[in-house]
């Protein structure tokens, strides 16, 4: 120890701390010299003269880049401000900090209380010019080394990524062979597995109703014990996120990539804070490698399925929405000829309703009047009977198709289930294996190794009754179904009970573009541009119903029955009686004064007016004050026969003519006050006599 090493001894009056530091974990698992080189310098302390010494390893593992805490040095800085420190003892600069701002930063609180910085080529002091220079240099060449490193780093990483050689990490399905590089995994259950889920997107056009489908055929899918290298699986029930994470990895499809996120960086408390994993437009990728090994599916399958999975998710403008059933079979699909925007659908009347397509929300929010609004049942069902007759001519083609995707589903599911027998069989061999190499004296591990073999056993035996219900449920299935009569009669088809309205939607959809609508006001029409895949087009004129007029017929008998009393009577009388017989609206309703008056301008009949009685005829309440007697007795000589009257149909309001009201029986009927009104008849004597 020289002169220029010696301490004075109000530094030596304080503690020194030690300070360690390793970058990674794996360093701190691995590069245990370095640890051992660090811890060293407790020694060293006390060799220069310090009694009270602290150690602090409590950023083991973390960088010193400034891009993350380090709470133990934080803890060295407040010490430094507490002025209890004499000397920090360090490795090299580098352990202390590989930023500017850290290292510069230290000296500075140093400097103030006049504490040393040492490591094992000898003492610095922050006070002196020299020391500080050189302190301040080797913190600058350490900072300066961490981004050549880094640099270099990723100069390395890059070019070998544009060779596709760079092992990154792979998804489920894929493994790095040591020989041939990266291959499918040899687990042909998880091949399969992965080939059954993208045959069933393809069949259903949704991950969420593929997810369904697996779940009812109680499919499981591999998960990595760990839950990170892809070496020993667990297979449990599988969810969405598998699902939704093997139809949008291109990976699958044969694509080497490389940089598919990007990392943000912002500051927080006075430091930047970096985040990873935010994803990247695909043409922002660094790399992308079509066709660099073996694919579950081609790019342009895979370019399809992310096309239908943001339909699905936010039927942006340009794309359609996938069918998820409902009540509209065009929703979705109808595009504004006068604005180009989606027509939204909304339900009027009664739950459930019946649909309208509009195209006026936008419209609203400018104060601007819409641009059209139709109903949907007429529309909808044109829609469908086009589809019918342009799909007849491929109806037989299309009934071999089903009939062949539905073996082919058949046999997908009996194969995964065999595959899974084929496992559980080898688990139950091996831990009986282990059972049987396993000394009996020891009782422990033999116990625990028995209920291994146990649990085996019963996967074995509960795969094999899954395998049994698979096989009977096929042979049921393949007696019963039968796809021939599909192209003899497609109408019935699509209107059997059994076909639900998101299986007709997703058959418009694989066959329709776009549907363009417009509403001819003057001819009441409604006009639908079909747009067929392949480029053919077809047009359809649809009248649009008049107001009031709907889906749902009125019956037969409440029509004549206001054809018969809209001439004498309003339209209040009108919806009494129909009430008073007990009929109903065609969407079982009951009558109002209002619904008369649509039906009646629907169907051109005319209204009640009162001119065109011209006295003639009168109601019970008109001839009983023409009489100047009650409605009670206008009703009793109705009864008796004694007055003519009418009515238009049974329990409708009686109709008086005016002259019948001066016939003589009238006049002696009403002038025999306080007596019965009878009349008097050759066969019937009477009890009082006139005298």
């Amino acid at each position: 120890m020289t002169n220029a090493d010696l301490l004075p001894a109000a530094v030596l009056k304080r503690k020194a701390v030690v300070y360690i530091r390793q970058s990674t974990p794996a360093q701190v698992q691995i590069n245990l010299e370095s640890q051992r080189r660090q811890y060293e310098l407790v020694d060293e302390a006390r060799r220069r003269g310090f009694r009270d010494i602290e150690v602090i390893d409590d950023d083991l593992g973390r960088s010193a880049s400034g891009m993350v805490a380090r709470p133990g040095f934080e803890r060295l800085v407040a010490w430094l401000c507490a002025g209890d420190v004499g000397a920090v003892l360090c490795f090299d600069a580098s352990r202390l900090a590989r930023n500017g701002r850290d290292w510069h930063h230290l000296l500075e609180l140093c400097g103030l209380v006049e504490a040393r910085v040492i490591d094992f080529d000898g003492v610095y002091d922050p006070c002196r010019p020299n020391d500080r220079l050189l302190l301040g240099m080797k913190g600058s060449i350490s900072e300066f080394e961490l981004g050549v490193l880094r640099a270099r780093m990723l100069d390395a990483a890059r070019a070998k990524a544009r060779r596709g050689e760079l092992r990154i990490s792979v998804p489920t399905g894929y493994v790095w062979h040591r020989e041939i590089g990266l291959d499918f995994d040899p687990d042909l259950r998880l091949q399969q597995a992965i080939h059954l889920i993208f045959a069933r997107f393809r069949e259903l056009g949704s991950a969420r109703q593929v997810l369904l489908s697996l779940r009812a055929e109680q499919l499981h899918f591999p998960r990595p014990s760990d839950g990170k290298t892809q070496v020993d699986f667990d297979w449990t029930p599988i969810r969405y996120r598998n699902v939704i994470a093997v139809l949008k990895n291109p990976f699958y499809a044969g694509v080497y990539a490389y940089g598919k996120s990007e990392k943000h960086t912002e500051i927080v408390d006075g430091r930047a804070r970096k985040s990873y994993g935010h994803g990247k437009p695909l043409e922002q990728w660094e790399v992308m490698l079509k066709n660099h090994h073996k694919s579950y599916i081609d790019w342009a399958e895979f370019e399809r399925n992310q096309k239908q999975l943001a339909a699905n998710a936010y039927g942006k403008v340009g794309g359609a929405k996938s069918g998820r059933g409902g009540r509209a079979l065009l929703a979705g699909l109808l595009c504004c000829a006068r604005c180009g925007r989606r027509l939204a659908v909304s339900y009027s009347g009664r739950p459930p309703g019946q649909p309208v397509y509009r195209c006026d929300r936008t419209n609203l929010m400018l104060g601007l009047p819409r641009c059209m609004s139709f109903g949907g049942p007429r529309i909808d069902a044109a829609v469908a009977l086009e589809l019918l007759r342009a799909v007849e001519p491929m109806a037989i083609e299309a009934a071999l198709e089903a009939e062949r995707m539905h073996k082919e589903s058949q046999g997908e599911q009996l194969r995964i289930v065999e595959l899974e027998l084929q496992q559980a069989r080898y688990e139950a061999g091996l831990a009986e294996r282990r059972y049987a190499a396993c000394d009996p004296d020891n009782r422990l591990i033999a116990a625990q190794l028995e209920k291994s073999w146990e649990a085996a056993l019963q996967r074995v035996q509960a795969c094999q009754a899954r395998l049994d219900a698979v096989q009977i449920a096929d042979l049921a299935k393949s007696t019963t179904l039968d796809f021939t009569g599909l192209a003899n009669d497609l109408n019935a088809a699509w209107n059997a009970p059994g076909v639900t309205m998101r299986a007709r939607q997703q058959l418009l959809r694989a066959l329709v573009t776009e549907i363009i609508a417009d509403v001819d006001e003057k001819a009441r029409e409604v006009i639908v541009t079909i747009h067929w895949h392949g480029g053919q087009h077809s047009e359809l004129r649809v009248r649009k119903p008049k107001s009031g007029e709907h889906g749902c017929r009125t019956p037969e008998e409440a029509l004549a029955v206001i054809r018969n009393m809209a001439s004498r009577w309003s339209d209040e009388d009108i919806a009494a009686t129909l009430n008073r017989m007990g009929m109903r609206t065609g969407q079982g309703k009951t009558w109002t004064a209002h619904r008369v008056s649509s039906l009646r301008t629907v169907y051109g009949i005319h209204a009640y007016r009162s001119a065109e009685k011209d006295g003639n005829w009168l109601t019970m309440s008109e001839a009983a004050k023409v009489l100047g007697v009650t409605n009670h007795v206008i009703r009793r000589l109705i009864k008796d026969g004694i007055l003519a009257a009418a009515q238009v149909v049974p329990n409708a309001p009686y109709q008086i003519r005016a002259c019948d009201l001066h016939n003589d029986s009238v006049t002696v009927a009403i002038a025999r006050k306080g007596r019965p009104c009878r009349v008097n008849s050759e066969n019937q004597l009477p009890i009082f006599t006139d005298s």
